[in-house]
């Protein structure tokens, strides 16, 4: 059998290397996702070409230090299983790159989507109907109802589809305030901690990203056609 050249074995296994962070790292299965929301989220607004190069760098810069993360931890393992204070620097130091490229990247999606999400926001907000105290709970109440009733419907079946209500309530107050507020601004400041709340459960207390998401999904996309379609 005809052994491949160096070029295609280098090429097999950074492959390899890919395949198995993305496997078993719950941080790059997360920066794969939001990678895909992002480049999505490109396309659709239909960015110009020098954003989508920013975004391309930062998508970029994240996953290369989150696979040199994975290598500098997996190499200290090795190299010291037992708990010393060098090996832990060293695994501190490989997470803060990580750190560091996230927040670039933040940085850089708020600065390329704002314009974008503001007319978007704007445009929704125009076709949509003025929020009462009243509508409030009501729509609280629609998110909360739907996310008990598709927890109890699927998840005894055993297919594991259970949305996860805090996050569903998280997103519809967040999409609540984009509707009723008229900073864009602020709308943008309160999707973002329904987002940290999100990241905060699931690290905490090691719920799956999924029932997460789908909690947030749920909530958002109840509140804003309720916002659409309800008369009030």
């Amino acid at each position: 059998m005809k052994q491949p050249v160096k070029w295609q074995r280098s090429f097999r296994y950074a492959y390899e290397g890919v395949k198995y962070a993305l496997a078993t790292q719950r941080n790059m299965k997360f920066h794969f996702f939001a990678a895909l929301v992002i480049l999505a989220l490109a396309l659709f607004f239909g960015l110009p070409k020098t954003d989508i190069l920013f975004i391309l760098l930062a998508v970029t810069l994240m996953i290369v230090t989150e696979l040199i993360n994975t290598a500098v931890e997996k190499a200290v393992d090795l190299a010291m299983p037992d708990l010393h204070p060098l090996a832990k620097i060293a695994k501190d130091v490989a997470a803060a790159s990580v750190l560091v490229t996230a927040a670039f990247a933040a940085v850089t999606g708020m600065i390329v989507f704002y314009d974008p999400i503001e007319r978007l926001i704007q445009t929704g907000r125009a076709g949509g109907h003025p929020i009462t105290a009243g509508t409030v709970w009501i729509l609280l109440s629609l998110v909360i109802l739907t996310v008990i009733v598709v927890q109890t419907r699927f998840s005894s079946k055993g297919n594991g589809v259970k949305p996860s209500l805090l996050t569903a309530v998280a997103f519809a107050v967040a999409a609540l305030i984009a509707c009723r507020v008229q900073d864009t601004l602020v709308a943008l400041l309160g999707f973002l901690l329904a987002v940290v709340l999100l990241l905060a459960l699931h690290d905490k207390r090691k719920r799956p990203f999924g029932s997460l998401l789908l909690g947030a999904v749920l909530g958002g996309f109840i509140t804003v056609l309720a916002y659409y379609l309800y008369p009030m």
